[in-house]
């Protein structure tokens, strides 16, 4: 007979986005981007609305929804298609490499554990790669 380890209650695992603090972790982290986004010369332009409130919402949801939180972005907005969206701007290195300076600064400020900065990191730093659209 096997023996399960305490009463026997079967304990749920938490996904990465409960893991962090769920939505105040990823809107603190979007905030702070978005901070440095609204001084930056090279990125502003990339977002064409006055107030960066709207890109802001956006990026939370998306965050939130890839990581296991609530699904809200697809259901407002349907499939996330990255490369589609960001289409229309030059991404070119310099500002992939603006881009993760400020979510860099974003995430240390979080002050996460370092397996859950490390993971983060690897997926910005992954998912800003796939975004370029312009050698050079």
């Amino acid at each position: 007979m096997n023996e399960i380890p305490g009463d026997g209650a079967v304990q749920e695992q938490q996904t990465f986005y409960e893991q962090v603090g769920g939505e105040e972790t990823f809107r603190r982290l979007v905030r702070r981007f978005y901070e440095g986004v609204a001084g930056d010369p090279l990125l502003r332009p990339m977002y064409p609305e006055e107030d960066l409130g709207p890109a802001e919402e956006r990026l939370v949801l998306f965050l939130m929804q890839y990581w296991g939180g609530p699904r809200t972005y697809s259901e407002h907005r349907g499939h996330p298609r990255l490369r589609m969206r960001h289409a229309p701007f030059t991404v070119d290195r310099a500002a992939h490499d603006a881009w993760l300076l400020h979510m860099r600064t974003a995430l240390d400020e979080l002050g996460l554990a370092p397996e859950h900065e490390r993971e983060l990191w690897r997926y910005m730093t992954y998912a800003a790669a796939s975004m370029v659209n312009t050698p050079g």
